[in-house]
């Protein structure tokens, strides 16, 4: 009996999957735990509608987007710092940020700058969940 090659792949790919302890569905972040994360979490400061502010900015299509570009919101000395040195909120920014938003900017600055967002997301999924989210959101 022979064995195409792509039977061969698939079983090396699941083979990987088993050995990693990865499943299908943990490669991808969830959408939908993003979106309840959101709900309880970060809704209460921030909105998804364009140019709506709250305790902090909107975050209609906030990925991508150069930080501190939010005309309707004041932002912190240290987004602005970080935006004049070029931080743009791609995926890794966002998860990184979201971790420790004062540690980020101070690395990303390279000195102490104040920051208007003091919570912290330690868990790396609940991150990665969100940003999931907010990128599902900018496809529509």
């Amino acid at each position: 009996m022979r064995v195409s090659h792509f039977t061969s792949y698939l079983v090396a790919m699941v083979a990987l999957l088993v050995i990693s302890g990865l499943s299908v569905g943990t490669v991808y972040a969830d959408i939908a735990k993003g979106q309840k994360n959101y709900k309880q979490k970060c809704a209460t400061c921030h909105s998804l509608e364009k140019g709506k502010t709250g305790l902090g900015p909107s975050l209609y299509r906030v990925v991508g987007r150069k930080a501190g570009a939010d005309a309707n919101f004041k932002y912190s000395k240290g987004i602005k710092v970080a935006a004049e040195k070029g931080l743009v909120w791609d995926r890794e920014a966002l998860i990184a940020y979201m971790k420790n938003p004062r540690k980020f900017l101070r690395k990303f600055v390279g000195s102490k700058v104040s920051n208007k967002m003091t919570n912290k997301f330690k868990k790396l999924e609940f991150r990665e969940n969100v940003v999931d989210y907010l990128e599902s959101l900018q496809k529509k």
